[in-house]
């Protein structure tokens, strides 16, 4: 039983920056992936970001490498999106989603692999 809650949207400017968050509660497990995807409307739903739960592990789609970072703190059972130099096509609703079989990273980017999603978080870049 795993509930995800994302949280952290909002308006901002081109060029600046935004953390999303995203709890987990329930059991987490070493073989357990969290990945971030966003959709945007009428478009399907895009990998974003992937981060292995205990090995710390991390994969970017290319439209985001380089300004967008996923990281974990284990502590507090949660995984966090953070998005720089942001773009009005980064402009989507993002989701958090939680897998527990160990599949291989090519796998984790479609969002057929993920087990749990949360209910998303707005995102809005304006130019």
């Amino acid at each position: 039983q795993v509930q995800l809650v994302e949280s952290g949207g909002g308006l901002v400017q081109a060029g600046g920056s935004l953390r999303l968050s995203c709890a987990a509660s329930g059991r987490t497990f070493s073989s357990a992936a969290m990945g971030w995807f966003r959709q945007a409307p009428g478009k399907e739903r895009e990998f974003v970001a992937v981060i292995s739960w205990s090995g710390g592990a991390t994969y970017y789609a290319d439209s985001v490498k380089g300004r967008f970072t996923i990281s974990r703190d284990n502590a507090k059972n949660a995984v966090y999106l953070h998005m720089n130099s942001l773009k009005p096509e980064d402009t989507a609703v993002y989701y958090c989603a939680a897998q527990f079989s160990r599949l291989t990273i090519a796998a984790l980017r479609f969002p057929s692999a993920y087990e749990y999603w949360g209910q998303g978080t707005q995102v809005t870049v304006s130019s």
